[in-house]
């Protein structure tokens, strides 16, 4: 007896250790979310945030490769070997052509330093370099060296277009626009997120709401029963009570279908692969403040992506009238080097009493009859322009609107919070009395708590709405003002993070 009584405490002793393991890992398979940590996972590893971040990296790496256009740049060629044995036609002084073998290899190495002058259009250029011929022929064999010991140069064009220039000023805003396309990609990410949160709390209320609706309808109908049985209710209330009851078992597995279809949607966006349960937690706190409308205006022309692209697209047409201006007219370009070379039969002699070099060439170009072609192109540019200058400042003009409207209605959001939030405790407070009510047989109508419920329904996911358009808006104005009015500071990128 005593054994078995032991044996018997160990058993229920494991089983109760097994059913409290079960119930802590049960536990910690469940996850809860809030809007905050959802968008926070959405801009870490959403497919819009992979996208932004490569697109990102992408104008990085170009910036970088236009600034390093500008710095010298190296490099080293040569020929080791070129070997020709052939044989040649070679024209005398008489006029006669004689056909003559040639055995002969060249080697040669040059080392090069080439460097863009923005302002002016023009490269400047350093080189040194060392070639060597070996004349195989009998009776004639010898070897040279040519050194070109140091030569410096300037090819400079004097009145055509220089891209440099341009480039000097539109790079820059390019990278800067990247910066802030980046910003914005990451609020559009936020409102993204912000719809699918509220779309799946909303569907996560719907099926809380449905399950409880069914218990109610559930436990009524069982009391109906047993009143029409002692005759205190007519049988049309009976089977008004069971079509609803019938109608909430109905609602419940919609609710759950609905449920499921938008949980998939939510964790595919989010790129949520855990199979966990998950909960979402409603904000329960709702800042509200006052947005200077002037800020924010001057904040989306000056700090967004759409106010640099006023400026470059500005810009361009200006380039392509001065590309017009000077493309096919009158043009002149200046070549010009010095150098120091020698040539002799052994390397250190080459070296030895070097001979200077200069060149100089200017060359020049004069369109005499274009049929008007160069005016025609100078027109189109300037048209062009004066297009692209009205065009800006009508967007400019929407843009000041949009942004309006936007801040305006933001405005209006803690109002209608604070009446949803207030209907919504009011049908709460309603729906229990009635019900209450109707436990006691005060109420007699089921219509009258058919109505209080659908008010208590309507009510509870009216304020999951008023609250997402709440959050919408607010990363709305944070997208087109790239400013974080609660904390009163720019948004801003941290590059090192993204090219990580």
């Amino acid at each position: 007896m005593i054994y078995r009584f032991t044996f018997f405490k160990k058993s229920i002793f494991i089983l109760l250790s097994v059913l409290l393991f079960h119930s802590f890992v049960h536990a910690q398979s469940k996850i809860e979310y809030t809007l905050d940590d959802a968008i926070k996972i959405a801009q870490k590893q959403s497919p819009g945030a992979l996208i932004a971040k490569h697109r990102f990296r992408k104008s990085y790496w170009e910036y970088r490769s236009f600034k390093a256009g500008y710095l010298p740049n190296v490099s080293l060629s040569a020929t080791l070997p070129n070997i020709n044995r052939s044989i040649v036609a070679i024209p005398s002084q008489t006029g006669i052509t004689s056909y003559t073998a040639q055995r002969l290899s060249n080697y040669s190495v040059n080392l090069f330093a080439r460097q863009r002058i923005g302002l002016t259009g023009g490269e400047i250029f350093l080189q040194t370099g060392l070639q060597r011929m070996d004349n195989f022929l009998p009776g004639s064999a010898f070897s040279q060296y040519l050194s070109n010991i140091v030569a410096i140069g300037i090819n400079q064009p004097l009145f055509s277009f220089n891209p440099y220039k341009w480039d000097k000023r539109i790079e820059p805003l390019k990278y800067e626009k990247a910066k802030r396309v980046y910003l914005e990609s990451q609020e559009d990410i936020a409102i993204n997120t912000t719809w699918y949160f509220f779309r799946l709390l909303s569907a996560q209320i719907e099926k809380e709401i449905a399950q409880k609706n069914y218990n109610n309808n559930k436990k009524l109908y069982n009391i109906a029963r047993r009143r029409f049985n002692l005759g205190k209710i007519s049988e049309n209330d009976l089977l008004q009570l069971q079509l609803n009851y019938l109608k909430a078992d109905a609602s419940v597995e919609k609710a759950v279908l609905n449920y499921n279809d938008r949980l998939f949607r939510f964790k595919s966006y989010l790129r949520i692969k855990d199979t966990a349960a998950l909960t979402l937690l409603p904000p329960d706190k709702t800042l509200f403040f006052v947005i200077p409308v002037d800020k924010a205006v001057v904040r989306a022309k000056s700090a967004t992506s759409a106010g640099l692209q006023f400026e470059k697209r500005l810009l361009d047409a200006n380039k392509e009238v001065n590309r017009s201006r000077l493309t096919g007219r009158f043009n002149m370009n200046l070549s010009a080097n010095f150098g120091l070379t020698q040539t002799a039969g052994t390397i250190p002699k080459v070296y030895s009493s070097p001979l200077d070099q200069e060149m100089v060439r200017l060359g020049i170009s004069l369109p005499l009859l274009d049929w008007g072609q160069a005016r025609g192109r100078i027109k189109m540019a300037e048209s062009n322009r004066e297009l692209v200058k009205t065009s800006v400042q009508q967007d400019k003009i929407d843009l000041e609107q949009n942004v309006f409207l936007k801040v305006k209605e933001f405005a209006m959001q803690q109002k209608q919070i604070y009446i949803a939030a207030k209907s919504d405790t009011i049908a709460q407070k309603n729906y229990q009395i009635t019900y209450k009510r109707y436990m006691l047989g005060k109420i007699s109508d089921v219509l009258i708590l058919n109505n209080a419920q659908i008010n208590n329904d309507n009510a509870r996911l009216s304020y999951l709405n008023a609250l997402k358009d709440y959050w919408l808006n607010y990363y709305n104005i944070r997208k087109i003002t790239l400013f974080d009015f609660i904390k009163n500071k720019p948004l801003d990128v941290d590059t090192k993070t993204i090219l990580e």
